[in-house]
This record gives C-alpha cells, sequence and structure tokens, in this order.
C-alpha cells in the first residue's frame, strides 16, 4: 500500500529502507517503519515544503511530490541531462565565471522577436532558484512583441509625467518633507533631472529611454503568502539574466518600470495582471545589437569575515 500524504507519495515496493528520503528532508515529516519509508499522515502535512529533497535523493526512485510538475525539466529550444549534478562536477568554475562576467545589461537590441517557446524555457529555469519557505509563488507576466512594450512605457511614462509635476511643486515638497514625508523631495534631488531629460528624449528624439528598444518583456511577480516575495523574484531574475545569456539574448533589469506599477496599480491592471500580484523585476528581452571585447571590473565592495 502506497505510503501518502498530501504532497508525499512512497511506493513501498520499491523503497529499500535506506533512510536518504528522511536525512535530507528539512521538515522532518518522513519516518522508518518497520525498514519502510512512511510520510506523516495528512494532519502534519503543512510542515511539508515541497521542496523535492526527499524524491531527489531516493536511490530507487520510490518517492513522489504529487504537486511538482516534471514537464519543468522538458524544454523547447534545447535537451537537458535529467542526472542531477554534484557539486565541484561536470561544470568547471571557470566556466561559470566567464558567464557570470560577461553578462551585461543590453540597451541595444535588434528587432528581431524573441520566440514564445525560448521565454517559456527561461520561466522554467526560473523557477529552479531559491525561494523563501520554498513558497514558489511567482507569477511571469511576458510582453512578446514590441507593440506591448510600447503601451507599457507610454503608461509608465504618464506616471512619470504625473510625478515631476509633483516634483516641480516646491510648496508641496517641503510641506510633506515637514510633517517627516520626505520621499518626494529625495526623488526630486536625486531623480528628477534624468528621469526629465529622459522624457524630452522620449518625446523630441523617439529614442526608448525605459526598455532600450527591447522587443520583449517579462514582468516577475508574486502572488499572495509569499515570505520573501522579492527576493524571491529577484533570485528568479538571475536565473533569466544568465541563462538568456547562453541563448544568445541581451537583458536588462528595468527598475523605473517597477517603481511606477507599485505606485500606481492601474498599470498592472491594463495588463490583465490581478491587484494581487505585486510586481517586483521586470526584465527587457532581445537579441543584442552590441558587442563587446573583453571583461571589465567591477568596485571593490565591502566584505567582513567575522
Amino acid at each position: 500500500m502506497l505510503s501518502t500524504s498530501a504532497s508525499v507519495t512512497i511506493d513501498p515496493a520499491r523503497c529499500s529502507g535506506c533512510g536518504a528520503c528522511i536525512r535530507v528532508c528539512p521538515s522532518d515529516i518522513l519516518s522508518l517503519e518497520n525498514g519502510t519509508a512512511r510520510a506523516a499522515p495528512d494532519t502534519h502535512t503543512a510542515r511539508c515544503l515541497q521542496c523535492g529533497h526527499c524524491m531527489a535523493a531516493c536511490p530507487e526512485g520510490a518517492v513522489t511530490i504529487l504537486d511538482l510538475d516534471p514537464d519543468l525539466q522538458d524544454f523547447s529550444t534545447f535537451t537537458m541531462d535529467p542526472v542531477w549534478l554534484p557539486p565541484g562536477k561536470g561544470l568547471s568554475t571557470q566556466g561559470l565565471a566567464r558567464l557570470i562576467c560577461s553578462r551585461r545589461s543590453c540597451r541595444h537590441y535588434s528587432q528581431a522577436p524573441v520566440e514564445r517557446e525560448r521565454m517559456a524555457d527561461l520561466i522554467k529555469l526560473a523557477v529552479f532558484a531559491p525561494s523563501g519557505t520554498n513558497s514558489q509563488a511567482w507569477t511571469f507576466t511576458c510582453l512578446t512583441s514590441r507593440s506591448e512594450v510600447l503601451a507599457l512605457g507610454l503608461s509608465i511614462k504618464a506616471f512619470f509625467e504625473r510625478l515631476n509635476k509633483r516634483a516641480e511643486n516646491f510648496l508641496l515638497r517641503k510641506s510633506l518633507a515637514l510633517v517627516g514625508n520626505k520621499t518626494l523631495d529625495h526623488y526630486f534631488t536625486n531623480y528628477y533631472p534624468s528621469v526629465k531629460t529622459a522624457m524630452e528624449q522620449m518625446e523630441k528624439e523617439n529614442r526608448d529611454r525605459l526598455f532600450h528598444g527591447a522587443p520583449a518583456l517579462i514582468l516577475i511577480g508574486s502572488s499572495p503568502g509569499a515570505t520573501c516575495p522579492k527576493e524571491d523574484a529577484l533570485l528568479a531574475a538571475g536565473n533569466i539574466l544568465l541563462t538568456a545569456h547562453t541563448m544568445g539574448l541581451g537583458t536588462c533589469l528595468i527598475g523605473y518600470a517597477v517603481a511606477a506599477m507599485d505606485e500606481d496599480r492601474s498599470i498592472q491592471k491594463e495588463l490583465g495582471i490581478p491587484e494581487s500580484e505585486t510586481i517586483h523585476a521586470a526584465v527587457a528581452l532581445g537579441y543584442p545589437d552590441e558587442t563587446y571585447q573583453r571583461i571589465t571590473g567591477r568596485k571593490n565592495p565591502t566584505i567582513r569575515f567575522c
């Protein structure tokens, strides 16, 4: 008889009783009974993180996580070896370092469209990023045409036009600052000049200073219930940025788009994104129309060994 919880199924005919699944379970919902692994009864399943550690560790393939979609390992644009890669094996640190250091934010794109299959593969790899309490509460909204990206850009531009008009009001800025709300004054000092210049260039020179001519965009959000929604989204975005580079795509994180959508929720409503979701990252995407000759450095970070 199969041992099951709401999330975990164990086939006793295949289980060898080695205990590998029990050792790696972070929630202690597995145990050995009469030499066979068993899942806790349904009353305890709230502790299951659905992380898949038990399934990945079982040498006999006796464990199944019912809510994990195996199709996320099937890709349209490439084939992946499904065998687990142990730390320090298979992929050289040198190769990974070259990939990390070669990825650059792209601000010049060709108008070749990004295939939907390629975007879907990027998202499949994005969700293998870690998430707080393994909530996996990501959402991904894909704009797949230049016209869709431009339409979103116009909505964001309208938001900043309204914000700049408020920021230009000296009395309003200082009155808010006097009562402890320095947000508008901070914006005026640090962002208003560059935003004003960018919008003038968009109008007079027809330059896309927001999405830099990208023909596609992925908005990464979160559904209610995530414990670290912003961090989760940025970790998923990191997977997309690196994978896109291996696919020949350029990317750029667009913080101004996220800021506008956070302040004006009607923008995401125009895209059909439910009000319950929050957008935390925007990744401009396309085939790059720029090349580089070498890897450069970075500023020295602050490092502490305690």
